[in-house]
């Protein structure tokens, strides 16, 4: 897939995202507050993953995704992120209080976008 088409596609699910943008930030902070992790991570796809906590399901929203709240110690237990390169993703992880940091399992495979807060 051409990189044009790619982008194009990420535009489209950062576009989707902004309607939830409310209940991540909200879940987000109540994260960050509780100690419970200092990164946390919005694991978005379209199929049901054993991962975090789900915030919306999508068939019972209908909604074109489902969207699971994470943490990066989840990732590192899960081995979705080694161990040896935790700190390599926390120097890459964007301010919370600016960003949401989404994992978006989709038809362009798996990757991290930080969608900026409203």
């Amino acid at each position: 897939m051409d990189e044009m088409k790619e982008a194009e596609k990420l535009m489209v699910i950062e576009n989707e995202m902004k309607t939830y943008t409310k209940l991540m930030c909200a879940a987000a902070d109540k994260i960050r507050s509780s100690k419970a992790s200092a990164f946390p991570i919005f694991v978005v796809a379209k199929q049901p993953v054993a991962l975090g906590i789900n915030l919306i399901d999508r068939e019972k929203s209908n909604s074109n995704w489902s969207i699971n709240a994470s943490s990066l110690e989840e990732f590192v237990s899960k081995k979705l992120i080694f161990e040896n390169k935790e700190a390599d993703f926390k120097k890459t992880y964007k301010d919370p209080l600016e960003y949401l940091c989404l994992f978006v399992l989709s038809d362009l495979g798996a990757q991290y976008l930080f969608l900026p807060r409203q």
